[in-house]
């Protein structure tokens, strides 16, 4: 070999430390969500979307928690660059994605595809409200419909919910004035104890995703007599919530596509399947008359509170456009209170 050769040999062979760290991959920690821990869907769904995120320059680090208040708490303080949590808790990050969680406001899958599907555009109008501050939301998916789990299957109108106690969301204040409106006393719980309190009849009603049929054994607490109210009182969602000086733009952006193009049909059949575990006796069907009273009772009880400033105007009217581009014959459809605030 010639000596020049070998010069340049040793001289690449030198160079390639410099090269790798030039670019190796960000570190950025992830703190996750997941009320079974790092045997639950959430969790594995992230675990994914960290390897993804390599191609991408970061090297993630996900964290799980069982308690989603410390993992909020956590992002707050900086111990997290970015947090996967339900949509209810981080509210208080992003109003405009944290409405979507609101009262009847999304009634059934179609319409949550299409809302998330919106918001993972990266459309320079939606993206603008993705930011608040110091957060952006940088990924959403569907956590199922929530319905009242009953302890009484008599409990099949609404007229027969006054009296009886629920537990409500200690920290979503929403769920307790809309209990209240119908006569109910909200009893403040969280996540951690709502299941329990259900299923030793500490409450008679609870508010919960399909999922917690199964997962959390609400069947415990609808058992001998009880039900599942078959009204989708709303959709529950999961966002990523990023400290948005920690991530760089191309990246936010990407994170919001690929959360959706790679993930969304699979958290759908999660939703789906846990749908589909629930028995069908524990329906309780309700008449179309009801049902059509129902979505008169959330669309009020929306209003009078986005009026005062518990949910997102903007949000409030993308749902009402979306809502009524899968079902013109809606009756809200000739109603413009979403829309002129």
């Amino acid at each position: 070999m010639r000596f020049s050769k070998v010069i340049t040999a040793f001289a690449a062979a030198a160079l390639l430390p410099f090269a790798t760290a030039t670019h190796a991959n960000t570190e950025r920690t992830i703190c996750v969500f997941d009320i079974l821990g790092t045997t639950g869907d959430t969790y594995n769904l992230m675990r994914d979307y960290a390897a993804a995120a390599r191609n991408e320059g970061y090297d993630i680090n996900l964290r799980v928690y069982t308690d989603e208040n410390i993992a909020a708490e956590d992002l707050k303080a900086g111990q997290c660059d970015a947090a996967g949590i339900t949509g209810v808790r981080g509210r208080q990050f992003n109003s405009y994605t944290g409405s979507m969680d609101s009262i009847g406001s999304i009634p059934n899958y179609d319409v949550m595809r299409t809302t998330i599907q919106v918001l993972s555009s990266n459309n320079p109008r939606i993206v603008e409200h993705m930011r608040t501050n110091t957060y952006e939301v940088i990924g959403v998916l569907p956590m199922g419909a929530a319905y009242l789990f009953v302890k009484d299957n008599t409990m099949n109108n609404v007229t027969h919910l006054a009296g009886k106690s629920i537990a409500v969301l200690e920290y979503d204040v929403t769920q307790g004035r809309m209990a209240a409106s119908v006569g109910m006393t909200p009893v403040m719980s969280d996540v951690t104890n709502f299941a329990g309190r259900f299923n030793n009849h500490s409450v008679d009603i609870c508010f919960a995703p399909a999922f917690a049929y199964k997962g959390l054994e609400l069947y415990k607490g609808m058992e001998p007599n009880g039900g599942i109210v078959d009204y989708v009182l709303g959709q529950l969602s999961f966002q990523i919530i990023a400290r948005h000086d920690r991530f760089d733009e191309s990246f936010m952006n990407w994170s919001r596509s690929y959360v959706f193009d790679n993930l969304f049909d699979r958290a759908m059949r999660l939703v789906r399947g846990a749908d589909a575990d629930i028995e069908d006796k524990w329906w309780i069907r309700i008449s179309d008359p009801d049902r059509e009273r129902y979505d008169e009772m959330m669309r009020d009880a929306r209003v009078a509170m986005t009026k005062e400033g518990l949910f997102n105007k903007d949000m409030m009217s993308l749902l009402r456009n979306i809502r009524c581009r899968h079902d013109a014959s809606r009756a809200e459809c000739s109603d413009r209170r979403e829309l002129d605030w």
